[in-house]
């Protein structure tokens, strides 16, 4: 190929081939330039400053929220409940403006579902607690024994805790706390929380009437889809249980999940579908909750404006030093998680596991001041929409995030915009 090439081009004539030696040239140097921009010269790692971390997680291992109405049910045993002495770590709530702990609604909800043994319903058990010291653990390897990033005890001026009102979520931040910092404290440990009428840590149906209207009925309706109907009637019929019985995908992997992690004796159909059930499930909720734009704003929208502020406050030199902090933690769910990874394009269709975390971390290159965006899923490096690579230029990160990336404001009126034009047409 190369021979015949060259032999063509020896009979040019020597201004022609001048010509065309310029012309490839200039090409060369446009498409070198181009590449230049589209893929910078590799960073020098070394020289990386690790400047803030934020983490979101899902509670730990817990009991069903609804349970499954066979005849044989699944024991739930009270000692199930008992606390690792490890995990204990005192801590107090307060509301996001430090006054007393909100109700919690939902909390409410589970005391009035009590389960066979005597459990109730969503309650954080033993093997949950294990599971997030564990996670506490590993983050306590990633930035205070790998990298000296933060204290070995807590300190309320490095560490920022906030978690839905959900007493699982208050329990589980509680257990990975202890693992972190070893039970070890500086000052007194606060978390903070929002009423449920205005929580942001996960899809606010009560808050956010665009997003009720959005997903009104698509629930009931999943279940009847191609390929889910079939499957669902399939399992259903494997257990015994009838068609109008209210059991959809999202209830049998909720128990399904539950009582693996647990080692506790589950349905013979439950274990051989279990695998489908999973894959259903996400399918389910995908059709509940459309990936397209202004759904996830909807429902995640707000959080990402808290993430993308706390990214822009750290790089920001006129910022106080008492308004950063090193570390952010977020308890939140399952239900938060698949919409922020949709959001950063790094949704596996997977459902979240319990004890999930997802890890954003911020760097600034010590020589060139430039800033950089490190996200971690389940402790395995992503790389997120708009990202050339896993080390990603902050400006990059934080123009995919916009795209979702909703201020309060944006939030409320996005939220009652149905509403009001239907209101203005008299309906």
């Amino acid at each position: 190929m190369i021979t015949g090439v060259f032999g063509k081009r020896v009979w040019a004539p020597l201004g022609v081939l001048t010509s065309i030696g310029y012309c490839l040239h200039q090409r060369r140097v446009a498409l070198a330039e181009l590449q230049e921009a589209d893929d910078p010269r590799p960073v020098n790692r070394n020289l990386l400053e690790l400047k803030m971390v934020q983490v979101v997680f899902r509670h730990g291992a817990r009991s069903p929220l609804k349970p499954l109405p066979r005849e044989e049910q699944v024991e739930w045993n009270p000692q199930l409940l008992e606390v690792p002495p490890q995990t204990q770590f005192d801590y107090s709530v307060t509301s996001l403006a430090g006054g007393s702990k909100p109700h919690s609604p939902f909390d409410s909800q589970y005391h009035g579902t009590i389960l066979k043994g005597g459990m109730f319903a969503g309650q954080l058990t033993k093997v949950g607690m294990q599971q997030m010291f564990a996670l506490g653990e590993r983050l306590r390897k990633n930035y205070v024994e790998d990298i000296p990033f933060l204290s070995p005890t807590f300190n309320p001026l490095e560490v920022s805790v906030r978690s839905t009102n959900i007493y699982r979520n208050l329990e589980s931040t509680r257990c990975l706390l202890a693992g972190l910092f070893q039970r070890q404290k500086e000052g007194p440990i606060i978390i903070h929380t929002d009423e449920a009428s205005s929580e942001v840590l996960y899809p606010n149906y009560q808050n956010c009437w665009s997003l009720r209207q959005r997903t009104r009925g698509r629930r009931e309706a999943a279940s009847l889809q191609p390929g889910i109907s079939e499957d669902l009637k399939k399992v259903k019929e494997g257990m015994g249980l009838g068609s109008g019985d209210g059991v959809d995908f999202l209830i049998l992997l909720d128990n399904v999940a539950a009582e693996q992690v647990h080692s506790l004796p589950s349905c013979p159909t439950l274990k051989r579908f279990a695998q489908m059930i999973e894959e259903r499930a996400v399918d389910t909720a995908l059709y509940i909750l459309p990936e397209d734009r202004e759904s996830i704003q909807l429902m995640v929208g707000p959080f990402l404006h808290i993430l993308e502020n706390n990214l822009l406050k750290a790089m920001d030199p006129a910022t106080p030093p008492g308004k950063i902090r090193k570390l952010y933690l977020y308890a939140a769910h399952d239900v938060t998680l698949m919409p922020l990874l949709m959001a950063l394009g790094i949704f596996d269709h997977k459902w979240p596991p319990f004890a999930v975390d997802l890890t954003m971390e911020l760097y600034q290159h010590q020589e060139s001041k430039e800033w950089f965006v490190r996200l971690y899923y389940h402790g395995e490096e992503q790389v997120p929409k708009g990202c050339p690579e896993g080390l990603c230029p902050l400006d990059k990160f934080l123009n995919a995030m916009s795209v979702y990336t909703l201020s309060p404001e944006q939030y409320h009126r996005l939220c009652s915009q149905t509403q009001m034009i239907e209101l203005g047409n008299g309906e």
